[in-house]
C-alpha cells in the first residue's frame, strides 16, 4: 500500500505534530509542524523538512546550522494526527544550542535546567 500525506488528519491551518527522536538513543530532540508537502519532502530527501509556523514557510533542519536532521523512520500514530520522526541528529537539535529543547523539568515545584548549550 503506497502512503499519501493527504490521508493524514492535519489541523484547520493544514498542519501536523512531528516529534522528533534520536533513532539511537530514543532521546525526544523536538516537537514541531509538517504540512502535506513537508511530510513529502522529507520521506523524498530523507532531509526531515518542518513548516515554520511563524515565518510561513519551509525549512529544512539544519539548512543553516549544520544541525542535520537524517530520516531514519517515519511512524505514523493510531489516529493519524501526529508524526514520530526518528532521526540521526548532528549536533544540537534545540535552537537554544541545547541537545533536545526538552531541557527544563519540574521537579518539587521548581524548574530545574538540565542539560547547558553546548559549547560552539
Amino acid at each position: 500500500m503506497n502512503f499519501d500525506p493527504q490521508t493524514l488528519r492535519y489541523d484547520d491551518k493544514g498542519l501536523i505534530p512531528a516529534i522528533a527522536q534520536d533513532a539511537v538513543t530514543r532521546e525526544v530532540l523536538m516537537v514541531a509542524w509538517m504540512n502535506a508537502e513537508a511530510v513529502a519532502r522529507t520521506l523524498e530527501t530523507r532531509r526531515v523538512t518542518y513548516w515554520s509556523r511563524s515565518r510561513q514557510s519551509f525549512w529544512v533542519k539544519g539548512e543553516s546550522s549544520g544541525h542535520v536532521q537524517e530520516l531514519v523512520d517515519f511512524r505514523v500514530d493510531c489516529d493519524r494526527d501526529c508524526l514520530l520522526v526518528m532521526v540521526k541528529q548532528t549536533g544540537p537539535a534545540c535552537h537554544t544550542n541545547r541537545r533536545s529543547c526538552f531541557y527544563t523539568a519540574i521537579r518539587g515545584g521548581s524548574e530545574v535546567e538540565l542539560m547547558a548549550p553546548e559549547a560552539d
